[in-house]
């Protein structure tokens, strides 16, 4: 999980987007790798705020468990059988990658998310005040 927040902060930066503090916020559910002090300290570190979901629901797991199905069907499935663990990390980047700049999200106007957030910050961005002499 660490190593996931450590390449998503270092993408943002290298997109030109460092997060600003309390931007971003990091939601997971109240498992012990998600409640740890390190991952704690690591979110502190980076101005990331936490939050936790409800314990004994699953109105907070929907959103994972659609992308999870997602990422089932859309490559471990279709490409068993798997013979080292080296394959299927390597094909996660890949898949991970492509999900997030590629791959058509109707949801976003039939974008992905890269670029949906990149017209976001078009239209969101606050004009510079520049001093003239």
């Amino acid at each position: 999980m660490l190593d996931a927040l450590e390449m998503a902060l270092w993408q943002r930066d290298r997109d030109g987007r460092p997060p600003l503090p309390g931007e971003l916020v990091h939601h997971s559910d109240a498992g012990s790798q998600c409640t740890s002090f390190r991952l704690a300290e690591h979110l502190d570190a980076a101005s990331v705020a936490a939050s936790s979901g409800s314990v004994g629901d699953a109105y907070d797991n929907a959103l994972m468990e659609s992308a999870i199905g997602l990422f089932k069907t859309e490559l471990i499935k279709p490409r068993r059988p798997w013979r080292a663990l080296a394959q299927v990390e390597l094909a996660t980047a890949e898949w991970v990658d492509w999900y997030n700049h590629r791959r058509l999200h109707g949801e976003t106007g039939h974008v992905p998310p890269v670029e949906y957030e990149n017209a976001y910050y078009l239209t969101t961005a606050k004009s510079q005040v520049t001093i003239t002499s």
